[in-house]
């Protein structure tokens, strides 16, 4: 299987509000970058997307290593709460229900065709990857009204 490294970053004015999301895709020594965003939304819900998205842009199976600033969605896989909110009926462990389903929903079965591993990185932290999908991102919901 061929080895890519997938950036990912969320971004949101106001939480909710308008939100962006942004991800570069590297492969040998070519990159590709990819972002949109949505006029209602929250910060995880584009954190999620990103990573989704750029999933979704992969077209054989990969290694991916994926890197996030995203504590949310790290936690959420490396941790396997995920796996123990969809076997619960999507509730979480206090049995209060598990946000952004739909989105959970569409990346598990990614998971499923990728080996991906996951890592958290600091944000705004001077990350170069980091701070480009943050620019993505950050530009995306610029450009709603």
């Amino acid at each position: 299987m061929k080895n890519v490294d997938i950036y990912t970053d969320g971004a949101c004015s106001g939480n909710p509000g308008k939100g962006g999301w942004g991800a570069v895709l590297v492969y040998g020594n070519t990159e590709k970058e990819i972002s949109g965003g949505n006029s209602d939304t929250t910060n995880n819900r584009m954190e999620l997307t990103a990573v989704i998205e750029a999933l979704k842009m992969l077209k054989m199976p990969c290694n991916v290593t994926l890197t996030t600033d995203s504590k949310y969605v790290c936690d959420a896989i490396n941790q396997q709460w995920v796996y123990s909110w969809k076997k619960n009926g999507w509730k979480k462990a206090d049995k209060k229900p598990a946000l952004n389903v739909d989105l959970w929903e569409e990346l598990l079965p990614l998971l499923e065709i990728h080996n991906v591993t996951f890592n958290w990185v600091k944000g705004h932290n001077g990350h170069p990857y980091n701070e480009r999908c943050d620019s993505l991102a950050v530009n995306e919901y610029l450009k709603i009204d």
